[in-house]
């Protein structure tokens, strides 16, 4: 008897188990509970390949929620043009971070970061040497007639005095017309330039676009400098902890004026940066100000994107439209927010150019990517044998053709 129970007993486990399995496996190929099936077509379907709607691997559910049978629009080809006159290349001379193009009188108007010679990094010794290519850097600006020949103008925005937040380097502009006033914003760095260092925003403000530019004394935005450093070594990966996502720096600000307040988006890096499924722990987010000099307040659903070495963004469609360049498990692509923060993917595009600006006036409903027809990046030049630190950098001209105009000159 005992013997017909634990054969009875390992019959039922048996039984138990195939049909957890049984069940698990159908659950597996079952559609999503929260994903409705009534609001796709059959055309949908065949268009991604799916047989039957109620078998759906996790590639199909995913395809469907996001739209990958959708947003054709926004896909696209990025090309590349070399410049002339002062954007045209330039040994030993750092032409870089394009702003967005302003439309002005019959000019095109842009801000960039300038400066001279290589960089050295961190353990030259020489806390004077360069540490990047942007260190020691002034923001100038350029006018052009037709977008292709540049002529360099000046500085628009210079280093602060010694002891001033700025004193080392202000780099990385970006460019706001609103009304009837000009808004700089850009990066600062107070000497020494450490691995520690903290990065601030600063904004400079004008009348005119050749200036003259006024600085605000203090920046308009600052890391969190939450988290706490390991040890006294000047080394930004030893932390206790490393607080929230821009405990460290502030990058890339870009300024846009949108939903009757002023949007300030910018890139945090953390203490102890860490490497993600996409390379870089690099996330963005935004700061809300109802006045463009500020407050500006972090909104509380910071990070708003986990991805971006460098952001370009435009309005689209009433929302906040952008591209996204390296680092990330988003990058190269292009996302939307009808809201301006909760971004969705819409494209995956490749050979995204590095530090785009966008050329403002093209930015309009017509397409979602009218703003990427034709702008400027930077390319480095790189020295045989040398690292990127001891690189140049030139300002050039990117364009982007859609796939939908592409297959039709096809």
């Amino acid at each position: 008897m005992q013997k017909i129970a634990k054969v009875l007993f390992s019959v039922t486990v048996l039984i138990s188990l195939v049909s957890c399995q049984s069940n698990d496996e159908q659950s597996k190929t079952q559609p999503d509970a929260k994903l409705d099936l009534t609001q796709f077509s059959e055309a949908d379907f065949d268009y991604l390949g799916i047989k039957d709607p109620q078998y759906l691997s996790a590639a199909s559910k995913r395809a469907l929620q996001r739209n990958y049978h959708q947003n054709s629009e926004w896909f696209g080809i990025f090309t590349k043009r070399k410049l002339t006159g002062d954007f045209a290349y330039e040994p030993g001379v750092i032409r870089r971070d394009p702003s967005k193009v302003l439309s002005i009188n019959g000019l095109y108007y842009t801000w960039y970061t300038k400066t001279h010679g290589p960089g050295y990094g961190f353990d030259s010794g020489d806390p004077e040497l360069k540490v990047f290519p942007w260190d020691k850097s002034e923001i100038w600006y350029a006018t052009s007639s037709d977008g292709f020949h540049w002529t360099e103008q000046g500085i628009a925005v210079g280093r602060g005095k010694p002891g001033a937040f700025d004193d080392r380097s202000v780099f990385t502009p970006e460019i706001l017309q609103h009304k009837d006033k000009f808004y700089l914003v850009y990066q600062t760095i107070k000497a020494p330039y450490l691995n520690r260092s903290y990065n601030q925003v600063g904004m400079a403000i004008a009348d005119n676009a050749n200036g003259p530019w006024e600085k605000l004394a203090k920046p308009i935005l600052e890391p969190s400098e939450t988290g706490e450093w390991l040890g006294q070594q000047d080394n930004r990966f030893l932390v206790k902890s490393q607080g929230e996502w821009d405990s460290h720096k502030v990058h890339d600000p870009t300024l846009m004026y949108f939903n009757n307040k002023f949007y300030l988006y910018y890139k945090g890096e953390r203490k102890g940066e860490k490497t993600t499924m996409g390379g870089r722990e690099i996330r963005w987010g935004v700061a809300i100000a109802d006045n463009p000099q500020g407050p500006y307040i972090k909104s509380p659903y910071n990070p708003i994107t986990h991805s971006g070495h460098e952001l370009a963004v435009w309005h689209y469609n009433g929302g906040i439209a952008m591209i996204s360049c390296k680092d990330g498990p988003e990058k190269e692509t292009i996302q939307y927010a009808k809201d301006g923060i909760n971004f969705e993917i819409m494209a995956v595009v490749d050979n995204v150019p590095d530090a785009i600006g966008l050329v403002d006036e093209l930015a309009d409903n017509t397409s979602p990517t009218s703003a990427l027809n034709w702008g400027l990046y930077h390319e480095y030049v790189i020295p045989e044998g040398k690292s990127w630190l001891q690189g140049d950098n030139y300002i050039a001209r990117f364009s982007f053709i859609s796939k939908n105009n592409l297959r039709k000159s096809l």
